[in-house]
């Protein structure tokens, strides 16, 4: 049983769905990666209680990510970090509902992914 940290990382650009794999990796947590469906992440999110899920808001299928954390409130306060192309105020007062720890636009940098995470609370400095 690892003690590490479970994140899910919920991204439907594969190329950058790795490279917050490895980001995290570097950063000492277990990620569940590949989700590019909001559904899908809702289940996986049931399925293995995740610590932390780091959420596109733009994803394949009918449900966005903000839609699929809607749901995912409905059974669990895992904290969520928004990774988003969109910085327009519309997705931004949206998301808010979510109850959201941070809202970064892409292209994001690994420190910047760090600073995020300690702010969180997920990860000591």
């Amino acid at each position: 049983m690892s003690d590490k940290k479970k994140v899910l990382i919920v991204e439907d650009d594969l190329i950058l769905s790795l490279l917050y794999e490895n980001y995290m990796d570097k950063l000492g947590f277990e990620t569940e990666g590949e989700l590019v469906y909001g559904k899908t992440a809702i289940e996986v999110a049931k399925e293995v209680e995740p610590d932390l899920i780091l959420m596109d808001i733009s994803l394949e299928g009918e449900m966005d990510g903000i839609e699929a954390m809607n749901e995912i409130r409905k059974f669990s306060s895992v904290p969520v970090i928004y990774i988003t192309g969109n910085s327009d105020k519309a997705h931004q007062e949206r998301a808010k509902q979510t109850n959201y720890e941070d809202y970064l636009i892409k292209p994001i940098e690994f420190n910047e992914l760090k600073a995020s995470l300690i702010k969180a609370g997920v990860l000591s400095e």
